[in-house]
């Protein structure tokens, strides 16, 4: 069981995903701060990634799960923000790298792209991955110097 928090926002194309997501992790013992849509209706994707975001920044949640059609809209919006580290995966191994050598803090799936399974096995392998450190984390540093 964990007591970790996630958040979790899609648009209308991950919101199966979505329900199916929550529903695992909190089986899990996770605590999940859902920030819809809550339906099938078409939404503008980046209303509901900046919630997700600013709670991962202000450590309301440890962990960010995000989804749409591609996983690429939620990832872009997502990165604008500057604490985050939105990660694009589609299958497991590059769930596990995006932990282990990015110390990604969002996860960012392609509902379109990917079964739900899959999906699910994604977030667990991003949730369960430690960030390596190490020769990793002088490039994690490097991400926000310009």
């Amino acid at each position: 069981m964990s007591s970790l928090t996630i958040a979790i926002g899609c648009d209308h194309a991950g919101f199966p995903y979505k329900e199916g997501i929550i529903a695992y992790l909190e089986s899990k013992g996770y605590a999940v701060i859902d920030h819809g849509t809550h339906g099938l209706d078409s939404v503008d994707y980046p209303d509901f990634v900046h919630p997700v975001a600013s709670d991962v920044e202000s450590q309301k949640a440890v962990f960010g799960v995000l989804i749409c059609g591609s996983g690429n809209g939620v990832c872009m919006t997502a990165n604008k923000h500057q604490g985050i580290r939105a990660a694009l995966v589609w299958q497991e191994d590059i769930a596990a790298l995006a932990r282990q050598h990015n110390n990604a803090n969002v996860i960012c799936l392609p509902a379109r792209f990917i079964s739900l399974e899959d999906a699910i096995r994604c977030t667990d392998v991003f949730l369960h991955t430690q960030f390596e450190g190490g020769r990793h984390a002088n490039r994690v540093n490097k991400m926000t110097q310009f």
